[in-house]
Formats: C-alpha cells, sequence, structure tokens
C-alpha cells in the first residue's frame, strides 16, 4: 500500500479544496455545448485490475476519477533483470491523472491500474488545451488550480524519497557515519 505523507504546510482542507475546485471547472468544461461528448471527451467504465494506461504509452488524454479506485504505479528494477512493479500513490473518485497531455504528447511516466470497478472521464488533451485557450477565464483558473495539485503531489514525492532515503541510511548502517 503507498504510504500516506502529512504535509504540515498545507492543511487537509486546502487540499480538498483544490481537488473541488478543479473538478467543478471540468464538470463546467464538459458541460459546455462546444466541448462536445464523443469528440472531446468520453465517459469510460473500468473493471478491477484493468490497465487503464501503460507506462511508455504516447498519452493524449487526461483523466478524471468520477467512482472507484485506481493505482498509480512504478517499475522498480530490484537487481539485474529482475524488476517489480510498485504502486506510488492510490488515486480515488476526483482525482485526476495525465496532465502532462495537456501540453504535449509524451510518453506516460507511470502506469495506472484499477483496484476496483469505476468510471471515468476521459478528455482529449488538445481539445481541452485548445478549449482553454479560447476560455481565457475559465483556463486561467483550471491552470490555477492544477498547478496548485501538481505543487502538492511534488511535495509528497519529496517527502517520499526523504523518508526512503532515511529508511536506507538505518537500515544500511550508514547512518552512523554522517
Amino acid at each position: 500500500m503507498p504510504l500516506k505523507i502529512k504535509m504540515p504546510f498545507l492543511n487537509q482542507d486546502q487540499t480538498l479544496n483544490t481537488v473541488n475546485t478543479l473538478n467543478s471547472l471540468i464538470n463546467d468544461i464538459i458541460k459546455d455545448p462546444d466541448f462536445r461528448e464523443g469528440t472531446a471527451w468520453i465517459r469510460r467504465q473500468f473493471i478491477s485490475n484493468e490497465i487503464i494506461i501503460h507506462k511508455g504509452d504516447i498519452g493524449k488524454s487526461f483523466f478524471l476519477i468520477e467512482e472507484g479506485s485506481l493505482r498509480e504505479s512504478i517499475q522498480v528494477e530490484v537487481e539485474e533483470r529482475r524488476n517489480i512493479q510498485a504502486g506510488v500513490s492510490d488515486l480515488v473518485k476526483g482525482d485526476f491523472f495525465g496532465e502532462i497531455s495537456l501540453f504535449d504528447s509524451s510518453e506516460r511516466t507511470n502506469s495506472i491500474t484499477a483496484i476496483t470497478d469505476g468510471s471515468l472521464i476521459e478528455i482529449d488533451g488538445q481539445m481541452l488545451s485548445a478549449y482553454l485557450d479560447n476560455h481565457p477565464t475559465q483556463g486561467y483558473l483550471f491552470f490555477k488550480q492544477l498547478f496548485k495539485s501538481v505543487i502538492i503531489r511534488m511535495t509528497s514525492g519529496i517527502h517520499r524519497i526523504e523518508s526512503l532515503m532515511a529508511w536506507g541510511l538505518k537500515a544500511h548502517g550508514i547512518s552512523k557515519y554522517l
């Protein structure tokens, strides 16, 4: 199970407010007749253990989870020719992923697998980017909330690295020499 890291600089209410605001903005966008279902976005159902995206695939979509739980994972090389799939974080209703596709169709950095059955909204990254360019107020608000969310994730990642580094130094007896 992925670590849950506390971030003292940002309380749970602030994190929840950022997620709720971004979700509200996305819901307003997909209700706009100019942003058509079937071309700009689709609603997808998923089942437990279904792989939603594979690391290395070319990403063109941004996703918002409506129901269910997903796990973000990476491949870790444990020793030569031996890799494990490690869970990085669990994603739930209201969480998003695939935000890099808003800027560029590039390789996915992680895999996403369903833990439970559920549904998500898959949004075409280029179409959303064009829509936000044509609706600058919504674009500003969207990217402001997206930026806040990315900062939260980066800070959480830094705390995880710090924790793993401390564990590794202690586990290998290196900390007593520092």
